[in-house]
């Protein structure tokens, strides 16, 4: 019988990665033993009891980290120690970018698997922890702006006068940068767009904002969608059109992010200087090095009257709905491992961590990077 712990995260993270209602349907499917660190819901006000009545066991973290097959976590739990029994340690670790994070697990006896490497395949969209909490961050990051914005987001005709709508400039059209566009246009607001990758200009027209285009840039079909590195002769050409634009724009939302290496600078001091007094940015690929120059991760601060607000876990913001779509994810992601096992098609191979020198444990992909 495997045994799935699920122990309390870090002070700072209010989210949860697995639900009553995922354990509940996993119990059913294989059989499992669910160990649940005390008070691992009170952060989202669900009481150990609804966890035991879906027949998991509430234990102390030291047992769990001791007997548990399986230990599953959103961050990385720096306080746990990695022995010589086997186990599998599920998490969002963003490894390529602090692979600091992963060196207590070289050389051990330790499965593990970081759940932003997955692969962008119809057969791992279910299990898309990054989608999930990127499409919740951009509804968020809007949210948050406007909360510093001084003025109206939508149009308002009155006795008194008009008042014009905002303008909005969305710095990456991913998943985040399209639910902000969809967010500001749902709020009235005036909403333009820019990303590097063509693709990205039907669907920010689709929801009625201007795509923002710059000529020459770089794409690669195997990027799983996300943004390249491009050539310094375009990076200079697209600084001055975001410059051009950032000037008329009340909100400016950052969102554009490579995985593992540091955010392209979009928005440098200058650009900033140009704005006008009382706008606001908030930049989401802070913690990478942010695209906004004078932003830094974790801070709100001001600048020539413009507020930047440094904030690359928005999705904290409403724990209770990211808790549900990472239960989910978590959920689809486990019950496939276990049914791969279970069923003796596995295939174990070195992952594309282990070829970057940072991970030498053997990790599962089976089908997933098949499909």
């Amino acid at each position: 019988m495997e045994k799935i712990g699920l122990v309390k995260e870090p002070s700072f993270e209010n989210r949860i990665c697995f639900l009553p209602k995922e354990l509940k349907r996993l119990t059913q499917e294989f059989d499992l033993d669910f160990f649940v660190e005390f008070g691992f819901g009170d952060d989202l006000d669900i009481p150990d009891t609804d966890f035991e009545k879906v027949g998991a066991k509430i234990l102390t973290r030291e047992t769990i980290l001791n007997e548990s097959d399986y230990i599953l976590s959103i961050n990385d739990l720096s306080d746990t120690v990695v022995d010589e029994k086997h186990n599998t340690r599920i998490g969002i670790f963003n490894m390529f970018y602090y692979p600091e994070r992963i060196e207590k697990f070289l050389n051990k006896n330790t499965t593990v698997y970081s759940l932003d490497l997955l692969p962008r395949t119809t057969l791992a969209q279910s299990m898309d922890v990054l989608s999930s909490m990127a499409s919740l961050a951009g509804y968020k990051a809007v949210l948050k702006a406007t909360s510093y914005y001084n003025g109206a987001i939508p149009m308002f005709t009155t006795a008194a006068g008009t008042l014009n709508p905002a303008k909005v400039l969305v710095l990456g059209a991913g998943v985040a940068g399209l639910q902000a566009i969809a967010t500001a246009k749902r709020l009235g607001a005036i909403v333009e767009a820019f990303d590097v990758r063509k693709s990205a200009g039907e669907e920010v027209r689709s929801l009625g904002a201007k795509f923002v285009e710059v000529e020459g840039a770089q794409d690669a079909k195997d990027a799983g969608g996300y943004a390249v590195a491009q050539t310094e002769q375009y990076l200079k050409r697209q600084k001055e059109v975001i410059h051009n634009r950032i000037q008329n724009a009340d909100i400016v939302i950052c969102t554009a992010n490579i995985p593992g290496k540091k955010a392209p600078l979009l928005v440098e001091k200058t650009a900033i200087e140009a704005m006008k007094p009382g706008s606001v940015i908030v930049d989401m690929a802070a913690e990478q090095g942010g695209n906004c120059e004078m932003s830094r991760a974790g801070q709100i601060l001001q600048h020539n009257q413009v507020t930047i607000i440094g904030d690359s876990n928005l999705s904290r913001g409403v724990p209770q709905a990211a808790s549900q779509l990472l239960s989910t994810n978590y959920y689809n992601f486990l019950k496939y491992v276990l049914h791969a096992t279970k069923d003796g098609d596995v295939l174990l191979e070195k992952s594309k961590v282990i070829d970057k020198g940072i991970l030498t444990n053997p990790v599962l992909i089976n089908k997933l990077e098949l499909a």
